[in-house]
């Protein structure tokens, strides 16, 4: 049963996110499985927000759900998804905060649809994205948490950044702009502009500044690699570089951000990844 419900949880991650597919395939089979699980339950989150029915209700249930999970050790349902995360949290010493700060960024998308400034900007970038670094690092680099805390941290703005620049059109659509309004007014770029779909110099010039902040954040992160165990080291610096990686792959097709997804391809994911073995 709880390898079923893992092969499931591989199955999300497999079909949604190929980057941390690859990045983590390498990390010994028991912390593997663990982030399969970990994934599975932010895919959860995420997909009740974007494509849920009537996600206000269903994100409340979910949490339910979780609280129901931690108070009572039993699985509020037969969902293999829970089946997989009970085990992991049986195997690591996990903590629960990251997850339900998860839960709390995810709701910030069913009431905001324009962010303001650059320090609610980051404050979202925290809570859906740094939160997956703080679940993983007890899987990753057991008893070092506190140590790794930053880097994981920024990390996961770097990351959620990356995913701001890189879907600004997909957003768009669902009526989310992430792109700070105060930035936005300081660039003299404007709402009709983005509609629009223009790409001109302010737009490339607000669009670098956001890049080189996710940079920076990539650059902070790596600074600690050093500190995690041999067996998850790599695996992280891999997930940074490929993130990394489609911020240049962005600029060389001329910051079009709007009638197309920039990834990295398959080709590169692997001289990337080879680089680093």
């Amino acid at each position: 049963m709880i390898e079923h419900a893992y092969q499931h949880c591989k199955s999300i991650i497999d079909t949604h996110s190929k980057t941390f597919s690859k990045a983590f395939s390498m990390l010994p089979r028991q912390q593997k499985k663990a982030v399969w699980a970990v994934y599975a339950f932010c895919r959860r989150v995420d997909d009740i927000v974007d494509e849920g029915d009537a996600p206000r209700e269903e994100l409340d249930a979910f949490e339910r759900d979780f609280h129901s999970f931690l108070r009572e050790g039993e699985l509020p349902s037969n969902d293999l998804m829970w089946v997989a995360l009970d085990d992991v949290f049986s195997e690591f010493e996990m903590d629960s905060t990251p997850f339900q700060e998860m839960i709390d960024g995810q709701r910030m998308d069913l009431t905001s649809h324009w962010v303001g400034s650059k320090d609610e900007l980051l404050n979202y970038c925290y809570h859906v994205a740094s939160t997956v670094g703080l679940m993983l690092l007890p899987i990753l680099a057991p008893g070092r948490e506190r140590k790794l805390r930053d880097g994981a941290i920024a990390l996961g703005k770097g990351m959620q950044l990356t995913n701001i620049l890189r879907d600004i059109g997909e957003d768009l659509e669902r009526e989310r702009i992430y792109i700070p309004k105060v930035m936005m007014d300081d660039f003299d770029y404007t709402y009709q502009d983005l509609q629009g779909h223009v790409i001109n110099e302010p737009f490339i010039s607000l669009w670098e500044t956001l890049a080189q902040d996710a940079e920076g954040y990539y650059t902070e992160a790596l600074e600690t690699i050093h500190e995690y165990p041999l067996y998850s080291r790599t695996p992280v610096q891999g997930a940074a570089y490929l993130y990394r990686a489609i911020l240049p792959s962005i600029r060389k097709n001329q910051y079009q951000v709007f009638y197309e997804r920039n990834f990295v391809s398959d080709e590169a994911k692997k001289e990337i990844m080879k680089q680093m073995t």
